[in-house]
């Protein structure tokens, strides 16, 4: 069994682990989030049920109104429509198991890599149409 690849949007790491997407099935992949890391803003699928499962450090993660600091085994679903966010509040890595259904694939995150990756800071233009395309949508900006 060959090890997935690594998928880098800034200091974020994704690696699948099922990339349910071909077949709009259950996708889970690993998300590795050091402390301090820039995140996606809060936004909400149109099509899909993700589940948070920590496995290492903590991860700040907030579903509505919802907001919990989950450590190794804690968890947290998002249902479909939820506007939720996550972050990195401790001073080490965090790492989480994802678990979307049906899943956005792996390319959503390769897409995005290449806005963030394409130099200076991401066109959040170019960063919103990408989610747009995948059922993304960006929550409304708090004044």
């Amino acid at each position: 069994m060959t090890q997935p690849d690594v998928i880098k949007i800034g200091q974020l790491e994704i690696r699948y682990l099922i990339d349910g997407a071909a077949h709009a099935g259950l996708g889970v992949f690993e998300l590795t989030v050091p402390a301090g890391s820039n995140v996606p803003p809060p936004h909400s699928h149109t099509h899909n049920e993700e589940c948070v499962y920590v496995l290492e450090g903590t991860l700040r993660y907030s579903v509505d109104n919802d907001t919990r600091n989950l450590r190794p085994g804690d968890w947290m679903r998002t249902p479909r429509g939820s506007v939720h966010g996550f972050s990195n509040p401790g001073g080490e890595r965090a790492r989480a198991l994802i678990v979307l259904t049906p899943d956005i694939g792996a390319q959503y995150f390769r897409d995005v890599a290449n806005v963030v990756s394409a130099g200076g800071p991401p066109d959040r233009t170019q960063l919103f149409a990408v989610m747009a395309r995948y059922g993304l949508v960006p929550a409304p900006q708090r004044p």
